[in-house]
């Protein structure tokens, strides 16, 4: 696994990742002062009405009516975008198995009995888990499965998606690895599956349930999450073809070519 002494970024040496949804309380606290907000937000609407006429007018109402109900409509949007934009898996073989994590619990046991799945089936030679939280406990996981050491290999460096391509790039590129089938949630897939072919990856997308234990209201508050990350990284340009910085990173670069094991010093 990719020694995250090398990461450029003290940050990712903090413990900066929250599980939220093991917090029922932090959740119910998002929701109250997201409500709050909007409550704010239709106050000074209602005070600005009472002064300019315009805001009273038949077509402002309707355009706010429309914004809000836009809001509902985003878990079944973020369905049909999956339908429509995702390439089917053909049943080719691929370079490597890449895991992307959210978290932990259910999150990783579908994702870890996948990629075994995946990888019996002869789909692939290497499994390779990505995230600075996520990628040691997946591959503890995938080793109990049976998965061989040799062909397991990932890096613990990344805090974001983005960087789950970058950080991923720079390891399996390095090494000639460029089809890849990726496997993340469905509602994380489509930001997912743009930002690593962005970053120079051929990408086979498998994706996984979300678990039961979060109910239609969790569901729908990762569903609305990852439409505002679709958002973000669209308007960033990532979604655009790059190159990983990463890849010029001396050290890690000097890791990839001289550590015959590489992959298995700082955790296996």
């Amino acid at each position: 696994m990719f020694d995250s002494s090398l990461c450029e970024r003290i940050i990712n040496k903090l413990p900066v990742f929250i599980p939220w949804w093991q917090f029922p309380w932090l959740k119910n606290l998002l929701l109250i002062v997201l409500l709050l907000l909007v409550f704010l937000g239709l106050g000074l609407i209602y005070k600005q009405a009472r002064r300019k006429r315009w805001l009273r007018s038949p077509k402002t109402l309707f355009i706010l009516f429309c914004f809000s109900a836009s809001l509902a409509l985003i878990p079944l949007l973020l369905d049909q975008a999956l339908v429509v934009f995702l390439p089917k898996d053909s049943g080719e073989v691929a370079n490597a198995i890449v895991i992307l994590g959210r978290g932990g619990g259910d999150f990783y046991k579908d994702r870890v009995n996948l990629a075994t799945e995946l990888w019996q089936a002869k789909r692939a030679p290497l499994v390779f888990t990505s995230g600075i939280v996520d990628a040691p406990k997946l591959m503890s996981q995938l080793k109990e499965k049976g998965i061989p050491k040799p062909e397991l290999d990932g890096e613990n460096c990344s805090l974001t998606t983005s960087e789950n391509a970058i950080f991923s790039a720079a390891i399996l590129q390095q090494r000639g690895i460029k089809k890849i089938i990726l496997i993340t949630d469905a509602p994380h897939m489509l930001r997912s599956l743009l930002v690593f072919r962005a970053n120079g990856f051929t990408v086979i997308p498998r994706t996984t349930p979300l678990p039961s234990y979060l109910g239609a209201k969790g569901s729908t508050f990762i569903k609305i999450r990852e439409y505002g990350g679709l958002i973000n990284y669209a308007f960033r340009g990532l979604f655009f073809s790059q190159r990983s910085p990463e890849l010029d990173n001396p050290a890690l670069a000097n890791a990839v070519k001289q550590d015959a094991n590489y992959g298995m010093r700082s955790f296996l």
